[in-house]
């Protein structure tokens, strides 16, 4: 069946508290992608994020956002006043997230509702699995030394000695209380939408990032996982290689992964963490998966990207694994970038559709792999991901001679900069892809302005939402109709 679906992240979702969450207007998007032929809702990852706010930069592998928490839910469920929750009000500005003022706000309308939860009846006899209970003690402690990751707090509690984990279990109790009271009804409320989501025939594409972030619960608790020294400090992070963009490379910063030790456990790790994922998700995306293969490896006290190494990754050691155990699973590829032929062996082992992305067909010397009519059944077409630039603004950046190229490609010498992105939306719908993905923002054909994340830059990303009215009657009968002309409705 050939489908297709909008990438729009949880955050973007119009709310009156300042970013997107649980509530009523993430039903009336489900409702608006059903009434838009759709079948998918792609977003990214749901953990809950630290400095810079990237969603792939997680305090656990295996907990959800607190920030999509729907307070007028809380107030139905008389654990808020109306009052109260407009004291977490955060949109003066409707069109970005304000991470800052949300970050101090937000907890404490949550810590008031939570006073009020832990009075009820067995509410203390809450279990979570225990990965997120896990996350729940991390973030306690984190809190009792200022916000500060575990690599800088005092030797006994970061070494993780029994004593000093009984002590601050004890010593934090409420705190710990705390952070299972907004997992628990960040698990309740997604839960309840997305089995909404489900009924109306949309299912969800959720992304797993290949790597945790050293400041998290994971690299706390399972030391072993990583590659560590006896101090437990990275003996080496993750990143890319310089290239044509980046003369000195990407430092990333991530722990990497101990994958001898992984393998001696049969993996048991990385199932548990796609347990958790499937509980969330009805199709995962596999965040960088060339790193399976080859990851790259920067000494951790370089400053740059520079010296790293590649090293050899798991393979599909790692995935056959994973599917003796759980079945085979809805997963795509995240294989973009420079590609091996070992990475591309991995690939058609694996049997996951791969992704392509029509922002990087459009070369002038025709040869990109990204041009539709290389494309198989069993892959799955982007116009562009949250990485991307806009198509707008793409497009109005391109070299002349590629912008010629895609002009002679799609037959649109005529179109307006007006119009020009609903070219390559029809490419991306028109093609033999199984799957179609097109970010909310493209089908808005919106500028510049509305671009989800640069890479390597902080500041300005994971801002953009979406705004009342924005996804109009008019736009979704005009999806709709292009999904019916490219046998994407399923009907």
């Amino acid at each position: 069946m050939r489908e297709c679906g909008i990438l729009l992240p949880v955050t973007s979702i119009p709310s009156p508290y300042g970013i997107g969450g649980f509530g009523e207007a993430a039903y009336q998007f489900v409702d608006q992608l059903k009434q838009a032929g759709q079948q998918y809702w792609q977003v990214l990852p749901f953990g809950p994020t630290g400095y810079g706010d990237s969603p792939y930069q997680s305090f656990s592998a295996f907990a959800g956002n607190p920030y999509f928490i729907d307070l007028d839910t809380l107030a139905e469920e008389g654990l808020l006043t109306k009052n109260e929750c407009q004291e977490a009000d955060c949109g003066q500005y409707p069109q970005y997230v304000d991470y800052e003022r949300i970050y101090f706000s937000r907890f404490a309308v949550l810590r008031k509702a939570f006073e009020r939860w832990k009075n009820l009846e067995r509410s203390q006899e809450t279990v979570l699995d225990d990965e997120t209970e896990e996350y729940c003690v991390y973030m306690a402690v984190k809190n009792h030394f200022q916000g500060k990751s575990w690599t800088e707090w005092d030797e006994d509690i970061r070494m993780r000695r029994p004593e000093a984990v009984k002590k601050y279990e004890e010593l934090l109790e409420d705190d710990i209380l705390f952070y299972r009271f907004q997992q628990l009804k960040f698990q309740e409320q997604w839960e309840k939408l997305k089995t909404y989501a489900n009924e109306q025939g949309i299912r969800i594409i959720g992304d797993i990032p290949i790597y945790v972030a050293l400041d998290s619960a994971d690299s706390w608790c399972h030391p072993e996982l990583f590659q560590f020294d006896a101090d437990r400090r990275p003996e080496l992070v993750a990143g890319v290689p310089p290239d044509g963009y980046s003369p000195t490379g990407q430092m990333w910063g991530n722990p990497l992964y101990r994958w001898e030790y992984h393998e001696k456990t049969g993996y048991a790790w990385w199932i548990r963490r796609m347990v958790f994922c499937f509980k969330l998700y009805d199709v995962v995306r596999v965040d960088h998966f060339r790193g399976f293969d080859e990851y790259y490896a920067i000494p951790a006290a370089d400053e740059t990207a520079a010296n790293g190494e590649w090293k050899k990754g798991p393979g599909i050691s790692l995935f056959e694994a994973i599917e003796k155990k759980l079945g085979r699973l809805d997963i795509i590829a995240e294989d973009l970038g420079f590609l091996t032929p070992t990475v591309l062996e991995m690939l058609k082992e694996s049997g996951f559709p791969g992704m392509k992305v029509l922002e990087f067909a459009f070369s002038a010397d025709g040869q990109s792999i990204y041009l539709p009519y290389h494309y198989t059944e069993n892959c799955v077409v982007y116009t562009g991901t949250h990485d991307n630039d806009t198509l707008k603004s793409w497009y109005a950046s391109m070299p002349e001679w590629d912008r010629d190229f895609s002009r002679r490609y799609l037959g649109n010498e005529k179109s307006s900069p007006e119009e020009v992105h609903w070219d390559f939306i029809r490419a991306a719908l028109g093609s033999c892809a199984r799957t179609a993905i097109v970010p909310m923002q493209d089908y808005l054909g919106l500028g510049r302005e509305a671009r989800m994340n640069e890479p390597s830059t902080l500041g300005d990303n994971w801002k953009w939402r979406l705004l009342p009215g924005q996804f109009d009657e008019k736009l979704i009968g005009r999806i709709r109709d292009m999904a019916w002309v490219f046998g994407r409705t399923g009907q």
